[in-house]
C-alpha cells in the first residue's frame, strides 16, 4: 500500500524559513520510495524576513505560505485544511522558520509557544498513533508539545561540529529524552512513534545530511 505523508513547511530560506535542502531531501526520499506526499504551510505572516546575503532581517513582510509553494512548486495547501485521517504520516523540516513562524523558540528558547495549527496537528497524528518525523531543529516542536518523548539533535556537546548542541540541553530540561547521534544516523521514539534526525544542527557536508534524512524517511515509513 502506498504511503501518504503531510509535509508541512515554515517559509523559504534557512534563516527565516524552511531549510531548503532539507525539504528538498525529504521530498527527494518519499519520492524515491514510492511514497505520495501533500505539502502545506500555515497561512500567517512571518516572524521577519532575513536579507541571506547580510544575514540581517530587512524591512519587508512575507507570508509563510506564498513563501512554501515557492520549494512546493506552486503545489501547496493551507495548513488549515490538513486532516490526519487522511494521512500515515507527517514530516516537518527544519530551518529557522520552524523556531520563527511555527513556534516562538528562537526568541523564547525552551519557554516559547508553538502556534495552535501546529500544536493541533502535532497532538493530533500522536493521539492517531501516526509516526512524525522531524529534523534540525523541528524536533523542539515534538519536545515542547509531547512531554517526555526521546528525539535527537545531534550531539550535546557544543563545537565547531556541533555549534548549536546547546538545544539538547533545553529539551533535556523540558523533560524529554535527548539522544546523541551522528548526522546520518537517527533516533527512533517508538512509544512516542517519533523519528529524528540532525540534517543541519550539525555542520557537515550536504551529502552526509541527506543521507541523514533518507535515514529518517525510510524508518518513518517503515512504521506502523
Amino acid at each position: 500500500m502506498v504511503k501518504k505523508v503531510a509535509v508541512i513547511l515554515s517559509g523559504c530560506g534557512v534563516y527565516d524559513g524552511s531549510e531548503i535542502h532539507e525539504a528538498s531531501a525529504v521530498f527527494v526520499h518519499l519520492s524515491r520510495d514510492g511514497a505520495q506526499y501533500v505539502v502545506f504551510a500555515p497561512n500567517i505572516e512571518q516572524m521577519h524576513v532575513v536579507d541571506h546575503i547580510k544575514g540581517q532581517p530587512c524591512e519587508e513582510k512575507r507570508n509563510v505560505l506564498t513563501e512554501s509553494a515557492r520549494i512546493a512548486r506552486g503545489k501547496i495547501t493551507d495548513l488549515t485544511e490538513l486532516k490526519v485521517s487522511e494521512f500515515d504520516a507527517l514530516i516537518i523540516p527544519g530551518g529557522f522558520g520552524v523556531a520563527k513562524n511555527l513556534c516562538t523558540w528562537a526568541v523564547e528558547g525552551k519557554e516559547c509557544t508553538v502556534i495552535k495549527p501546529i500544536e493541533d496537528v502535532i497532538k493530533g497524528f500522536h493521539a492517531a498513533k501516526k509516526p512524525i518525523g522531524l529534523c534540525c531543529i523541528s524536533p523542539v516542536l515534538a519536545a515542547k508539545i509531547l512531554p517526555g518523548c526521546e528525539v535527537t539533535v545531534g550531539c550535546d556537546k557544543e563545537c565547531e561540529k556541533w555549534p548549536y548542541a546547546k538545544t539538547a540541553e533545553d529539551i533535556k530540561q523540558l523533560g524529554c529524552k535527548h539522544v546523541n547521534k551522528q548526522v546520518n544516523e537517527v533516533h527512533v521514539d517508538e512509544k512516542n512513534k517519533l523519528v529524528t534526525t540532525s540534517a543541519f544542527m550539525c555542520n557537515s557536508p550536504l551529502h552526509k545530511i541527506f543521507d541523514g534524512i533518507g535515514e529518517m524517511v525510510n524508518a518513518l515509513l517503515k512504521m506502523k
